[in-house]
């Protein structure tokens, strides 16, 4: 497969060509120079799979195709790959080379729903359809982690480096789901070290630790009643659903100021002269620490009892999927910025440029282009800001570093139809190469620098204080598989 591939890119030649040639430092290790040289050999590859990851554009746990397509590539590469881990048709976990260390790199691949667009710089449909979106980037972050795991083999292959790579083909990000199931089946439990990225409108070290999340539905069941004849007979779903808002509502004045709740409601009744029986809300709630975030969860959960007694129903809670807040590694942190500032910022083409300044200029934004300055590692973590990631189970379970890469034009809104358009517009894939070539950089040393590895773990140990990994999600839970997807044996 991976030469049929070169095959069917090689008329994008001249548009890799803006990646430039090798990047070697004379202070690098000969293989650390490898490294770069090879993600430089796979620029046609991480381009093409950033782009028909984007056309796909395949929702959580819906990702057939998509995650497919990455594991028969690693697969011609050489990599053993084990399919539906986790009880996930789009989970799979792709590995090459044998014993310690083990470097994990993650991919991410799924979409979003309602935000797909052309990739053009102003609002219009895809010319396929297609109404899902890679409003997050998705198709460059898998696109690039295949990149850096296929690097780093080859790495390994020519200076003979003992230890394995293994790329966690991970579904069901934007859900916050993958992960947390993966990593409740054991699925990193003998990494040493694992690296993520994310697109961004920034380029720099994670150093903020997000939000622990719990993600749940409260469903209610009444009895149906004619809403004017006899609603006396009724007891209704959708007054418990409306009381248990209010109290959660009243409650918000009193959490801190770190803590959020948001909540959709998917289920509310039929038909206004039905009192309706059966009405459903969906939570998210989240802390900047976990042990808080249950304290607020406990009592969000006795609102949810109380709305059902007023109201003379019954409920039932169901938490879907709970994520920590994400646990930051010095040492790995300042090895990766370190590389970081070796590759450099993307640099983008000019219509690229262009592109970003139109899309500001359709949304009313002030037109900066792209923002192309790598941030310092401030000394201390930065305040929580953002939302959740499931990587955050990862990071408790070994040691694990992040960065963003400049993706998008700046200040436009995340998880939109601008980023959606911006992720498939070929310029888009610079950030890409400067992921892999920076994770590719980051698992040479861990796999050279026996040190570096010591501290990083080190570090781990002080953080988590030598306590076991336990998932948020209740003991012989299933992943939420839809039913479309559970006969899929991608």
């Amino acid at each position: 497969m991976a030469q049929r591939l070169r095959t069917r890119i090689a008329l994008t030649a001249s548009f890799l060509l803006l990646c430039g040639g090798p990047l070697v430092a004379q202070d690098l290790s000969p293989e650390k120079q490898t490294a770069l040289e090879m993600v430089d050999g796979l620029s046609s590859e991480i381009y093409l799979m950033s782009m028909r990851l984007w056309e796909y554009s395949e929702l959580a746990l819906l990702e057939a195709r998509s995650a497919e397509f990455l594991a028969a590539l690693l697969e011609d590469e050489g990599f053993t790959v084990e399919r539906g881990v986790a009880d996930m048709p789009t989970a799979f976990v792709a590995s090459w080379g044998s014993g310690h260390p083990i470097i994990g790199v993650l991919a991410e691949y799924d979409a979003l729903p309602g935000i797909g667009n052309a990739p053009a710089p102003h609002r219009a449909p895809r010319e396929d359809g297609l109404t899902a979106g890679q409003g997050c980037g998705h198709n460059l972050f898998g696109a690039a982690s295949v990149g850096a795991a296929i690097a780093i083999k080859r790495t390994m292959e020519r200076h003979g480096l003992a230890g394995t790579v293994r790329l966690y083909g991970t579904p069901a990000e934007e859900t916050v789901v993958g992960k947390v199931y993966m990593a409740k089946a054991g699925a990193f439990d003998d990494l040493d070290a694992a690296f993520e990225w994310h697109p961004s409108l920034e380029t720099k070290i994670r150093n903020q630790p997000g939000r622990a999340l719990n993600n749940f539905t409260v469903e209610f069941f009444g009895q149906a009643a004619h809403g004017a004849s006899d609603p006396w007979n009724g007891r209704s779903a959708l007054d418990a659903v409306e009381l248990m808002n209010y109290g959660v509502n009243l409650m918000r004045e009193h959490i801190r100021p770190e803590a959020r709740i948001h909540y959709v409601i998917p289920s509310a009744g039929e038909a206004p002269n039905v009192v309706p029986e059966y009405a459903e809300v969906w939570y998210y709630a989240r802390e900047a620490d976990r042990e808080k975030l249950a304290e607020y969860y406990d009592w969000i959960l006795k609102i949810a009892e109380g709305a059902a007694m007023a109201t003379r129903t019954t409920h039932e809670v169901t938490l879907i999927t709970g994520v920590h807040e994400m646990l930051l590694n010095r040492p790995l942190q300042e090895a990766t910025q370190r590389n970081l500032e070796v590759v450099g910022a993307p640099e983008f083409p000019d219509d690229y440029e262009e592109f970003a300044r139109e899309l500001q200029r359709s949304l009313g934004l002030e037109e900066k282009g792209l923002d192309t300055e790598i941030k310092p590692l401030a000394d201390e973590p930065e305040p929580v800001s953002g939302g959740s990631t499931d990587v955050a189970e990862v990071s408790h379970i070994a040691p694990t570093v992040g960065l963003s890469v400049t993706t998008a034009a700046a200040g436009i809104p995340w998880h939109s139809w601008a980023t959606a358009a911006s992720h498939g517009a070929e310029g888009s894939v610079q950030g890409a190469y400067v992921a892999a070539k920076v994770i590719a950089l980051t698992g040479v040393d861990l796999l050279t620098d026996p040190a570096l590895l010591q501290e990083a773990k080190e570090f781990f140990l002080e953080e988590t204080g030598g306590e076991p990994y336990v998932s948020p999600v209740p003991v012989g839970q299933k992943p939420p598989v839809p039913e479309q997807a559970s006969g899929n044996d991608s």
